[in-house]
């Protein structure tokens, strides 16, 4: 995929940081893809027992080292190298969301990339080769969507708009797990309960389907920042809203929702009945 916005409208404020995330999502994709399925991955275990490949490091360290070049002065906060220079801009890495797919030859896998500005995502990139698709967005520029039959193939870009659903009883609804629910256990499968189609798709795939208007709400009840700040700004740029489960909009809490927004408040008022 190119890095170029092929016509995308982004906002002039940011349209040079969200360009050059495009250029470092092209750096990713050559390097996770070089690594994808290869016989000789190496995968080792990080303290808290989730996986990380070589592939991982790789990514986010070419990263890293790029903003250092282009923006000596911006903070960085990643999944595997932590958290270093400025508090009040700074880019936020998961060089491979999706790991244990990756790992597995799923190709539901992608370098996220977000930049924050003020505690607001500003400019954000979603890309997955395996999948064909890369996203963006600038603040006030809108979102977009970059698919084809080739990860070289470049065709011109399509502006995201959240679906129209009103109804929790019309509404599709994708979730990570079934896991990891706590006291929200109950309403979380009473609100599937009630939904006309539910999936368990999980990870980035379901916040990039909310904004593309494919499925009405996302909801995952664990998360870090990096997994959350480059889909909070396509969600939101799309017409959708992104908050944690307890309704606090921006990725900075520790889970998500994503929805088209008409379906928002019944989502949060849903899953917090009597988990308090």
């Amino acid at each position: 995929m190119s890095s170029s916005t092929n016509g995308g409208n982004s906002s002039p404020q940011y349209s040079s940081e969200l360009a050059f995330a495009l250029t470092l999502a092209d750096r990713a994709d050559a390097i996770s893809l070089s690594r994808y399925q290869a016989l000789d991955l190496e995968i080792t275990t990080k303290p808290d027992n989730s996986p990380v490949t070589d592939a991982d490091k790789a990514v986010e360290r070419a990263i890293i080292d790029a903003i250092a070049t282009k923006y000596p002065s911006d903070g960085v906060v990643g999944e595997e190298f932590g958290t270093s220079g400025s508090k009040d801009r700074y880019w936020v890495i998961d060089p491979i969301d999706g790991t244990k797919n990756f790992m597995r030859g799923v190709p539901t896998w992608a370098t996220l990339i977000a930049l924050v500005e003020n505690e607001a995502v500003v400019a954000s990139v979603v890309s997955s080769p395996a999948l064909y698709r890369r996203w963006y967005a600038s603040a006030g520029g809108g979102a977009f969507v970059v698919e084809g039959g080739s990860v070289k193939a470049s065709p011109a870009p399509r502006k995201l708009t959240v679906s129209k659903v009103s109804q929790l009883s019309d509404a599709s609804i994708t979730y990570a797990d079934v896991q990891g629910w706590g006291a929200r256990r109950q309403a979380f499968e009473k609100l599937l309960d009630g939904a006309w189609r539910t999936r368990g798709l999980g990870d980035f795939w379901s916040h990039m389907l909310v904004a593309e208007g494919a499925v009405d709400v996302a909801i995952e009840p664990s998360l870090a920042l990096w997994d959350m700040a480059a889909l909070d700004l396509i969600v939101r740029e799309a017409g959708g809203k992104f908050t944690s489960l307890d309704g606090v909009d921006g990725p900075f809490g520790p889970n998500a929702i994503s929805s088209n927004g008409a379906l928002h408040s019944a989502i949060v008022t849903a899953l917090n009945q009597g988990s308090k």
